[in-house]
């Protein structure tokens, strides 16, 4: 969220004091993300420590919040674990807000940090010791498990008819209606290859394994000292890995081969399914082609978001980036 949402700041140190027994001096708000339902605060105390608050407004899923600290206790590196309320519980509430207390680490987010050789090799182990994490059973049935919906390229589609037949007069939204018609053919190719290999995945009856569900440079934080941190657990999923290896090499910020060849040194010997490969990246462009869609254009809401979501949609069709690299191994690996 990049704007700040009307909450008081004295409420949420109240909230914090209260709830998590300590005593914060000064919060101050961090327009990161483009989750419009997420707002994140650092959090100061008096004993100079400093910690990170999510207020987490919307649906709220416990397994967000459950996992990443059962992943801790088990020794998966990487992982920022929730702090516990006073009352031994991972979050704690604010009027319609849920309050999730984080350690505040320093650092970038991958999109504004490169990773070095050595943090590179500490990603695949990282993501490989997620991919093998034994999940208790209880909370195996709280996971979702990949059902290949046709959700997101459904509504694509209804969007793309939208945008051909409606008048839009916010500015961002008539801005997003135009781009979209002018693309149209490219959608058209994104969304019926989707459809293609969701269909030849299926029958391949792939390996189900935890995935992080939404691996991009955004969601790792990198330390200057040198530790990376694998973040933003809101979308757990028990899935082919692919779903998360999907993203290396097919973001470019991710996309050095020398780069991916060390985050494989990390992760271990793996035969990596060609179709799944494909087929994620380009879910994965639908998904998010779906989500600003609805954000921007069956609402007026948003502030600064809005602009920012238009440049995220848009950015997917430049060169170098996700089409681009989503067509070139479907054309390697698949054709």
């Amino acid at each position: 969220m990049l704007e700040k949402p009307a909450i008081p700041d004295e409420l949420i140190l109240s909230g914090v004091q209260v709830q998590y027994r300590l005593h914060p001096t000064q919060v101050t708000f961090l327009p990161l993300g483009y989750d419009v339902n997420t707002a994140v605060y650092r959090v100061d105390t008096c004993d100079g420590t400093s910690y990170f608050l999510k207020l987490r407004s919307g649906n709220f899923d416990q397994v967000s919040v459950i996992l990443p600290r059962m992943l801790a206790t088990q020794g998966v590196r990487s992982i920022i674990a929730p702090l516990v309320t006073k009352d031994n519980q991972l979050w704690g509430g604010l009027g319609e807000f849920k309050l999730i207390l984080y350690p505040f680490i320093e650092g970038k987010d991958g999109y504004k940090m490169a990773l070095s050789e050595q943090q590179w090799l500490d990603f695949g182990i990282a993501l490989k010791g997620i991919h093998t994490a034994q999940v208790p059973p209880v909370l195996e049935q709280m996971l979702p498990h990949e059902t290949y919906s046709p959700h997101w390229r459904a509504a694509v589609k209804r969007f793309q008819a939208q945008v051909e037949n409606i008048h839009f007069t916010e500015p961002v939204a008539k801005k997003l209606a135009a781009f979209m018609r002018a693309k149209r053919d490219e959608i058209d190719i994104v969304v019926e290859r989707a459809e293609a290999l969701n269909q030849a995945l299926q029958q391949q009856l792939p390996e189900l394994v935890l995935c992080h569900g939404d691996i991009h440079p955004g969601n790792l934080l990198i330390s200057p000292d040198g530790p990376i941190y694998i973040v933003d657990w809101d979308n757990p999923i028990l899935a082919p890995r692919e779903r998360d290896l999907a993203l290396i090499g097919g973001c470019p910020t991710w996309s050095s081969p020398d780069f991916q060849a060390i985050f494989y040194q990390g992760y271990g010997a793996v035969k990596i399914d060609p179709v799944a490969l494909a087929y994620y990246r380009y879910e994965r462009i639908v998904q998010d082609m779906a989500e600003f869609c609805k954000q921007l254009l069956l609402s007026n809401e948003g502030g600064e978001d809005r602009e920012q979501s238009f440049q995220y949609f848009v950015s997917s069709f430049l060169p170098g980036n996700g089409i681009e690299l989503a067509t070139k191994i479907f054309i390697d690996g698949v054709q």
